[in-house]
């Protein structure tokens, strides 16, 4: 008999650690100023903190409802209606989830079958395809081509199939920094209307969008919100990535399938946290308005301290990312150029190509602009040394 800890078959062994963690650890390595994964180097509002503390201390320290505590489904609807003009109803429709991966995760688990088809645009948000792959689902990526990153409406069509169960769209999309318009959305709804598919759609840069047009949400769409499940995030939008809450809206019928997965996944969501932010949703509604504005100015700081750099940066229309074409700096291939540029150049970035299932030729990188203005000037006076 063997004395050794038994090796089970992975279940996703081409999965290891991912490129975001890789990243972080070699800034930390080499003293970089990590521009890669997506978190802010500042802390989140005052009101919010203290709020935390004051439910805290009032003993709201047990079990939150599985669905998510009353006051906070109760704001999310609210603050739904405000935005897009359609309120859900708070008991049946709107699920409270420890973050926004908790949520698309459930979703997928909850919709996807045995060879049902899941079609996602690349390049795409990483824990897309784990899901999928999990729940015996097949994904077929549609290939998206910068600098617009724009979705071909006819050769979505054609990739339909009687398999097609459930289309992932990701607006504003991380991390091409591209939005949807409410064009695509029609085109969308075109392409599906007599077919049963379902969308997900993640939206958790809602309130960073800088789109002439403003964040188009499927449930701003008649027609699309009665088949799709829309997926927030508290994390982007109270720069608090920490706490872990987001939340999903769906009709009833989907949001009872999301839930049976979420008991079982997390059951329920820290209390004060929930608690707290519905505090923070009724009283300072303000710091979510303003969100845009607070980005715009950010992006736009950097984009300008970039100005004399050898860089060519790419349109933002949402997220806090940049895209930056080295061409012009270097022929390595782009997680080569994210090493050397950590290594040597002092800030970590992410290549785009690890967001993409076939070669991704283009010298592109995301930097996030989350960052205190110190960080991103100190980050472009480096850059621009190149």
């Amino acid at each position: 008999m063997s004395t050794e800890a038994p090796i089970p078959a992975s279940k996703l062994p081409e999965l290891g650690t991912t490129i975001f963690t890789q990243m972080s650890a070699l800034a930390q390595q080499h003293q970089a100023i990590n521009l890669s994964q997506g978190f802010p180097d500042f802390d989140g509002p005052e009101y919010l903190k203290q709020r935390l503390s004051w439910h805290v201390s009032q003993g709201a320290n047990q079990y939150a409802p599985m669905t998510g505590a009353a006051p906070l489904r109760e704001a999310i609807a609210e603050k739904t209606a405000q935005l897009y003009g359609w309120q859900p109803d708070a008991n049946s429709e709107v699920t409270v989830t420890a973050g926004a991966t908790e949520a698309l995760f459930a979703a997928i688990s909850a919709l996807v079958r045995a060879g049902d088809e899941v079609i996602c645009f690349d390049p795409s948000y990483d824990s897309y395809a784990p899901a999928v792959q999990l729940s015996g689902g097949v994904l077929k990526r549609i290939a998206l081509q910068p600098p617009a990153f724009k979705v071909d409406w006819q050769h979505f069509a054609e990739q339909l199939s009687p398999r097609t169960r459930l289309v992932i769209l990701n607006t504003p999309q991380n991390p091409s920094a591209t939005a949807w318009s409410a064009e695509d959305m029609q085109q969308l709804w075109a392409a599906i209307a007599d077919r049963e598919i379902y969308i997900l759609s993640d939206e958790v840069y809602e309130h960073i969008c800088f789109a002439k047009g403003g964040h188009a949400s499927v449930l701003a769409h008649p027609q699309l919100r009665l088949r799709a499940i829309a997926v927030s995030s508290f994390g982007k939008t109270f720069h608090m990535t920490g706490w872990k809450v987001g939340y999903c809206v769906a009709p009833e019928a989907l949001s009872a399938e999301v839930r049976k997965v979420h008991q079982y996944l997390t059951f329920s969501v820290n209390t004060p946290a929930q608690l707290a932010l519905a505090d923070m949703l009724r009283n300072e509604p303000e710091h979510w308005q303003q969100l845009p504005a607070f980005y715009r100015a950010k992006r736009d700081r950097f984009v300008q301290a970039l100005a004399n750099s050898r860089l060519e940066i790419l349109p933002c229309e949402g997220t806090y990312f940049l895209l930056a074409d080295y061409s012009a700096i270097s022929d390595l291939d782009d997680v080569a150029f994210c090493h050397w540029l950590t290594e040597h150049a002092g800030v970590a970035a992410i290549p785009l190509s690890v967001f993409c299932a076939d070669p991704f030729p283009h010298k592109l990188i995301r930097l996030c602009f989350a960052k205190q203005d110190a960080t991103l000037d100190a980050a472009a006076e480096r850059l621009c040394r190149l």
